[in-house]
């Protein structure tokens, strides 16, 4: 089966207006801790969905908010989170993304980012490089610590670990240039991929979070493991460091082993 690149981008874009809709993102539903659903999130998810199983019904889907529990991932999967960023959105804070992804026999072979506010589209396609906006883009080539800017997410679903993590964060910092938090770990992994920053980690993400980055990251020259240096699984949940290879290094030796 072929992948219509242009056509899935076009009904990406479409989204945009959703995500500017201030009345429906006021439209909460509170799934757990720190863990909201507006009206924005399943409006996007159904939009979306209904136009990619118009454009390729055969292909199973994958969405932050439905039941996932009858995913084969031998066969295809679109992997879409509708809104990353959700409280990020309820906020008005500016940084919330669509993130889907396209899983062929196990392997990711597309990766789309939007983020609808600044209109950049970040886009990856197995083996034919990364690109933002149409222009190819790479990973940054810093190597030391202390010129990286490294951005970290605080998996606030799960707040036991809080002091843990926050105390790794305090590590991190003395030995970086800066850190950031933007609150959506698709853009974080798409900066990642640009060089805008050298390197995101966060635990407890589910697949709709970081599989389109993943792909970004790869096809940029980068690379994204788990807390050990692992190969990710990108099924299930997992502890996320997307890199440009040598910071992501740096951090599991020194921070996370």
């Amino acid at each position: 089966m072929g992948i219509d690149t242009e056509r899935i981008v076009e009904a990406v874009k479409r989204v945009k207006p959703l995500f500017m809709d201030r009345e429906r993102s006021a439209q909460i539903t509170e799934k757990g801790l720190a863990d909201y659903v507006t009206q924005v999130d399943i409006r996007v998810q159904e939009q979306v969905r209904q136009e990619l199983y118009e454009l390729y019904p055969g292909v199973q889907f994958m969405g932050e908010e439905k039941d996932n529990s009858g995913i084969d991932f031998t066969g295809d999967v679109w992997i879409l989170d509708p809104v990353d960023g959700t409280t990020n959105l309820i906020h008005d804070f500016g940084h919330s993304t669509l993130s889907l992804a396209l899983a062929r026999g196990g392997e990711l072979v597309l990766g789309i980012v939007y983020h609808p506010y600044t209109d950049e589209l970040f886009l990856a396609e197995k083996g034919k490089g990364a690109r933002l906006n149409g222009r190819r883009i790479s990973v940054s080539a810093r190597t030391q610590m202390r010129e990286s800017l490294i951005s970290v997410g605080t998996a606030p679903y799960d707040k036991r670990q809080a002091r843990e993590t926050f105390l790794l964060f305090a590590d991190v910092f003395e030995k970086c240039a800066d850190i950031r938090r933007l609150g959506s770990a698709a853009l974080e992994l798409a900066y990642v991929a640009c060089g805008r920053i050298e390197a995101y980690f966060e635990r407890n993400l589910k697949p709709w979070d970081y599989a389109a980055g993943l792909l970004l990251i790869e096809e940029a020259g980068g690379a994204v493991t788990d807390f050990a240096g692992g190969k990710i699984d990108f099924s299930g949940k997992a502890d996320i460091v997307g890199s440009n290879g040598a910071i992501g290094r740096l951090l599991v030796d020194e921070f996370f082993s």
